[in-house]
């Protein structure tokens, strides 16, 4: 994965992305030394948004598979949510 540093950011601004950004599809920005950011392209933050929400919806499916769920009223929903928060 291709580094920028904050110092890259500041004095080249988005061409510096740009650049990182021309080899790889993610790019870690670093300040004083240490990874803090990473910035990607708009097509690479949709695919990975739509990874996520396959996983859950596969997490989902499976849960209802095995059993794991609650059928209740809004109300009990509601009670219990509070009571589990205490």
């Amino acid at each position: 994965m291709s580094t920028l540093t904050a110092n890259d950011l500041k004095t080249k601004g988005i061409a510096a992305i740009e650049t990182a950004l021309a080899e790889r599809p993610e790019a870690i920005v670093s300040v004083r030394g240490k990874e803090r950011f990473v910035v990607m392209d708009i097509a690479q933050y949709h695919y990975l948004r739509e990874c996520e929400l396959e996983a859950a919806l596969a997490e989902t499916h499976a849960d209802i598979k095995a059993g794991r769920f609650v059928k209740e009223s809004p109300a009990a929903h509601v009670k219990r949510v509070k009571k589990s928060a205490a």
